[in-house]
Order: structure tokens, then C-alpha cells, then sequence
């Protein structure tokens, strides 16, 4: 396998990159106009395999505690579905997590690719990965641990369930999508994540809608990038995100403030880190990326997580259940970063009750008890000043009482000297 560098299709703005990653290109993202299919919504390239790990723990798991968020569970037993470019299952940290045999490819793997070998070419299942979007993806959902690097996936015992529908020049299509959402129903996935969009408008009589509307109806967690777009910060609607019952995520920076590029909407349910992603690439290693894309499968993992400790919850509990305790810092929700930045620790936590079927503002905090007005005292009463002058009396007629005594007894002793000479 060689080496080979591939660029995603939507692209960032420059000052949204790091020394990672090369400088975006100045045209708008193919599948933003003339295309009815979702862009990548990933960014930036990558050179892979990557002989090199990445051995420090990546920034947003860093704040997470990751024997407490596992203390119940790693995700054993959910299925994730992930719709994207394919998913390499060479690299090791995704050896174990692909199903090959569930997974489907609905685009032509190019043969001629010399960056994959012979055992890569022509498979139809969707493992063949020429973009390393989709491995990306996977890895932030289910990478398995591995020594030499401080990266793993947040959930890193569920399956992954290889889909290919999209490619770097965004062959896939609104009806191919569909397609792969009806795939992955009948897969029987429990999570499924979408990082791709587009702005196009799409009713609820379009393929793509009506194959969402049927994997929710099979209660399944439907979770979707809400795109890159959002330099300019106008509200605009994409989609599989802005669809009914999906949960749209936006990116968030190390500040859990809205990431530059992240497209904002009335449609965002959360935000999760997008900036400065660590994950897998096909063939081995990890590398660094930006984009929505990223923060999607943070969030998938989550709700995976949530699925295998909570099994009877219905989707729209788990969905409520990760927006509900999300770190926000108004009451309520925003269209930057929906109901907050998620928190998985919290969002796993044994909370008493079950989630409703949609998120609420928190409560009110009590309203602190109104002061007592201060009592004024009115002159006295007729009583008060008898009283009053009853004890003045008694006290000056004490003190009389004491000065004839002291008195008496000066002018006894006085006469007793006298008498004495």
C-alpha cells in the first residue's frame, strides 16, 4: 500500500487549520450548488497510512473521564452505521470493529487507485476508503484502544457497519442516500451517522426524507453533521440534518464556544468538538482534522453508549437524554450550539427517571424570599409613658433614699467624734 494524500471535499476557512493540515482551497465545495447529494463535511488532507501514531491523548478526550463514562458499559452489542465514504478495516484500530459482511458499496471502487492493493479493489463491501473521511468517522465512534497512542473511540466495543455512498468527488447522491439509510435499517443498526449535507432544499417527499423518517420510525438514533458553511453565521437549513426527529450537530472549540465554521440553524440539537480531531486513516495511524464531520461521531458514540446501557430507552429518549444534559451556558437552547457542547460523562450518569421524548429548559432557580419591610415604632402610647415615668420615680427616688441614708450616717458619726473628745 502506498502513500497518498487526499483532500475532503468541503473545505474551511484558513484560519480554522492547523500545521496539520494544508491550505484550503478558495473555490465553494462541490455539492453545495448543481448537486442534489450531501457534501463530506470534513476538511482538510491527510497523508496515509501514517507509519507514525499519534501517542498523546487528543484535547476532547481529555476531558473526559474515561473509567467512569465505561464503568457500565463500552458499547458492546450496538451497531453504529456509518454512511460516509467507506470505512477501511486494515488499520488496526478498526480491525475488530468493521462488519465487513453487513456493510454495502454503492459507488465504484476505482481499480486503478494505486493506493490499495489488490485485496482492496473491487470489494463491494464497503470497506474501500480512497478519501479516509469515512475511517475517520469510525474511529471517533468505535477505534479500539491500541499501544502507542492515547486515541480511542468512545464507544470502542461497538460494531461499525460500513456504508459507501460518497466520495471526494461527492458522486453520491440524495436517492443513493437513501438507498444507504434503508440499508442500514435493514442491517438492523442502532445508531446511524450522516457526516455529509447539503443546502438543497428537501421536502418530506424526497427519498432521502422518507428513508429518515423510516429509520426513526424503527427507533433508530439518526445523528447528522450540521455542515461547514457557517463562516458568515446566517441560520440556514441542511440536510439530512435538518430533518424531523435527526440530531444535527454543530462544532465546538476548546473554549465549548461555536467553531468558526460551523453552520448554525434553528435545526442544531448540540455541539461536540470539531477542531483539532484526532482519528483513525485507512491502512494504520491516525492524523488530525476539523469540520462537523468529526463532531458527529462524538456524539454517535455517545448515543451508542446510551443504547447499550439503556436498551429499552426509544431513540428519542437517547436523544433527549444527550441534549438535555449538554454544558450550555443559557437556559435553553441556541441556534450555534442547539441545547450545549455534549457531555458523555453526564449524559451516561445514573439520573433518576427516564428522559421525555424532547428536551426542556432548565429549571428556574427559586426566586430568593422578598425582604421584610422594617418595622417603624410610632410614638408612645399613653401606657408606654406611665410606665415610662413609674420607672424614672422609683429610680430617682432610690437615689434619694441612698443620699439621705448616706447622709444621716455622716452626721451620726460626725457627733459621735465630737461627743468622743
Amino acid at each position: 500500500m502506498t502513500t497518498t494524500t487526499h483532500r475532503t471535499a468541503a473545505l474551511l476557512a484558513a484560519g480554522t487549520l492547523t500545521a496539520f493540515l494544508a491550505a484550503p482551497a478558495a473555490a465553494a465545495a462541490p455539492g453545495r450548488a448543481g448537486h442534489d447529494g450531501p457534501a463530506l463535511d470534513g476538511s482538510g488532507e491527510c497523508t496515509f497510512p501514517m507509519k507514525k501514531q499519534i501517542e498523546g491523548i487528543p484535547w476532547p478526550l481529555q476531558r473526559v473521564l474515561l473509567d467512569e463514562l465505561w464503568q457500565d458499559t463500552k458499547g458492546k452489542g450496538v451497531q453504529v452505521a456509518v454512511i460516509d465514504t467507506g470505512v477501511d478495516d486494515v488499520n488496526p484500530q478498526l480491525r475488530e470493529a468493521v462488519d465487513a459482511k453487513s456493510g454495502k458499496d454503492y459507488l465504484k471502487p476505482d481499480k486503478n487507485n494505486p493506493s490499495f492493493g489488490d485485496e482492496k479493489r473491487g470489494k463491494t463491501d464497503g470497506t474501500v476508503d480512497e478519501v479516509g473521511h469515512g475511517t475517520k468517522v469510525a474511529g471517533i465512534i468505535a477505534a479500539r484502544p491500541r499501544p502507542g497512542t492515547g486515541f480511542v473511540g468512545l464507544a470502542p466495543e461497538a460494531t461499525i457497519i460500513p456504508i459507501r455512498q460518497n466520495d471526494e468527488k461527492n458522486s453520491g447522491k440524495s436517492d443513493t442516500m437513501a438507498l444507504a439509510i434503508d440499508w442500514a435499517v435493514a442491517k438492523g443498526a442502532d445508531v446511524i451517522n450522516i457526516s455529509q449535507d447539503t443546502t438543497q432544499p428537501l421536502g418530506p417527499d424526497s427519498p432521502m426524507a422518507k428513508a429518515v423518517a423510516r429509520a426513526i420510525a424503527k427507533n433508530i438514533v439518526v445523528v447528522a453533521s450540521a455542515g461547514n458553511d457557517g463562516i458568515d453565521g446566517t441560520f440556514k437549513n441542511t440536510y439530512p440534518a435538518a430533518f424531523p426527529g435527526v440530531l444535527a450537530v454543530a462544532s465546538s472549540d476548546r473554549n465549548n464556544e461555536r467553531a468558526v465554521f460551523s453552520q448554525p440553524g434553528t435545526f442544531v440539537g448540540v455541539a461536540a468538538p470539531g477542531v483539532d480531531i484526532v482519528s483513525t486513516v485507512p491502512g494504520g495511524g491516525q492524523c488530525v482534522d476539523n469540520g462537523t464531520s468529526f463532531s458527529a461521531p462524538y456524539v454517535a458514540g455517545v448515543a451508542a453508549l446510551i443504547r447499550a446501557k439503556y436498551p429499552k430507552w426509544t431513540a428519542a429518549q437517547v436523544v433527549t437524554r444527550i441534549e438535555q444534559t449538554a454544558v450550555r451556558s443559557i437556559n435553553g437552547r441556541d441556534g450555534y450550539v442547539g441545547w450545549g457542547v455534549v457531555d458523555p460523562v453526564r449524559a451516561l450518569a445514573d439520573l433518576p427517571g427516564t428522559p421525555a421524548s424532547s428536551p426542556v429548559p432548565d429549571p428556574a432557580p427559586p426566586k430568593p424570599p422578598a425582604p421584610e419591610p422594617a418595622r417603624l415604632a410610632l410614638s408612645e402610647t399613653p401606657q408606654e409613658r406611665s410606665e415610662r415615668l413609674a420607672t424614672y420615680t422609683l429610680g430617682i427616688g432610690g437615689v434619694l433614699v441612698a443620699v439621705v441614708a448616706g447622709t444621716a450616717t455622716v452626721i451620726r458619726d460626725s457627733r459621735r467624734r465630737r461627743k468622743a473628745r
